[in-house]
């Protein structure tokens, strides 16, 4: 079973990214899949949350600017970012529970003029 995020850069305050969430080994579209982050000095936090019956939960720093979803004949996740903050920098990783957890590697957002 592997994860593997990609889609994080450098972007100026405003802009936007997408993060993809890339699965083999199970199946996205039926598993429980989380984003998370952990910025410089900072514990890993919860962002953005889809459960398997599709229902999205965001945390309360990123609610109205990101968004997450997942293709399941593609087996990908996605967190799609606006409105970027530099508040927003961190490595973010995708988490998916399917029978048990699995963690992917991370990527490094940086949000900076």
């Amino acid at each position: 079973v592997q994860l593997q995020a990609s889609g994080g850069g450098l972007v100026q305050p405003g802009g936007s990214l997408r993060l993809s969430c890339a699965a083999s080994g199970i199946l996205l579209g039926s598993s429980h899949m989380e984003w998370h982050r952990q910025a410089p000095g900072k514990q890993r936090e919860l962002v953005a949350t889809i459960t398997n019956g599709g229902s999205t939960n965001y945390a309360d720093s990123v609610k109205g600017r990101f968004t997450i979803s997942r293709d399941g004949a593609k087996n990908m996740g996605y967190l799609q970012m606006n409105n970027l903050k530099p508040e927003d920098t961190a490595v973010y990783y995708c988490y998916a529970i399917f029978l048990r957890s699995y963690w992917g590697q991370g990527t490094l957002v940086t949000v900076s003029s």
